[in-house]
């Protein structure tokens, strides 16, 4: 055999292990990562088993007397990580996941599991710009992985097939539990700075009623399909953004509004 032939052969097996060595490592993480998320929904299931609505507790400080009591389902959490915002739940899906935000790094959680481990995956979080008790329009970030995993699933909404059998889902703050009805589906990108399009992810520049209505009418330009349900200044929006690959920078972002 030659010396080439046998380079060759050694390269390539050493190339394979080493391919072989990512994919279970790959694998691992996010069997890991499923985990945690299973164990972080025990938790808050368990607490919601003991009792709805919300009791008192010791362990909680940042809580002011004139603010209402912390939801007993976030409680452990909390202790756990006070940098947990909320829960967002969609039936039939696998996003059933805690909503992170850290004040002191925006993009914290792109990379960081609920213990604060580096880990790929991340978490859904808010955006900075986004504040969990007063804003209009809460921007929620989250990966879209080849496992299935963070928001994958929200590339099931590109159907209107999909979006007819779910119409809302769930999100609850640390004091209270919310539905929210979506209004529009959409496709997007994310652009050039200098780029004089509509940007949906601009949500500090939407504060006045013109600028709410400009907002949601440039949405409904860009839905997929019609649902029937639009929104006005008054109205609380959740938008669920994640890379969308049929397109370079491409995001999809799924808009939906508070039910009164």
């Amino acid at each position: 055999m030659s010396r080439i032939k046998k380079f060759f052969i050694a390269f390539f097996t050493v190339l394979l292990v080493f391919s072989l060595v990512s994919i279970a490592k790959t694998y691992v993480l996010d069997y890991v990562n499923e985990q945690q998320m299973k164990e972080l929904a025990e938790i808050r299931n368990k607490a919601m088993d003991k009792g709805e609505g919300a009791t008192p507790s010791p362990f909680i400080t940042n809580t002011k007397a004139h603010e209402p009591a912390m939801l007993s389902e976030f409680q452990e959490l909390y202790k756990r990580n006070p940098d947990i915002v909320g829960w967002l739940k969609i039936d039939d899906t696998r996003i059933d996941y805690p909503i992170m935000q850290n004040q002191q790094d925006a993009q914290y959680y792109l990379n960081h599991d609920f213990d604060k481990e580096r880990n790929k995956n991340g978490l859904p979080f808010l955006d900075e710009y986004s504040h969990i008790d007063h804003s209009d329009i809460l921007l929620i970030h989250g990966h879209h992985m080849n496992s299935g995993a963070m928001f994958a699933d929200l590339m099931k909404y590109k159907k209107e097939s999909y979006y007819m059998e779910h119409p809302t889902f769930q999100f609850s703050t640390l004091y209270e539990k919310e539905e929210y009805e979506i209004v529009a589906v959409i496709l997007s990108k994310v652009y050039r700075k200098t780029d004089e399009v509509f940007k949906y992810y601009q949500i500090s520049q939407v504060d006045t009623s013109a600028e709410f209505n400009s907002y949601i009418e440039n949405i409904q330009k860009l839905a997929l399909y019609d649902t029937g349900v639009t929104a006005q200044y008054g109205d609380k929006l959740i938008v669920l953004s994640t890379c969308e690959y049929s397109t370079k920078n491409g995001r999809l972002a799924v808009v939906a509004r508070k039910r009164k």
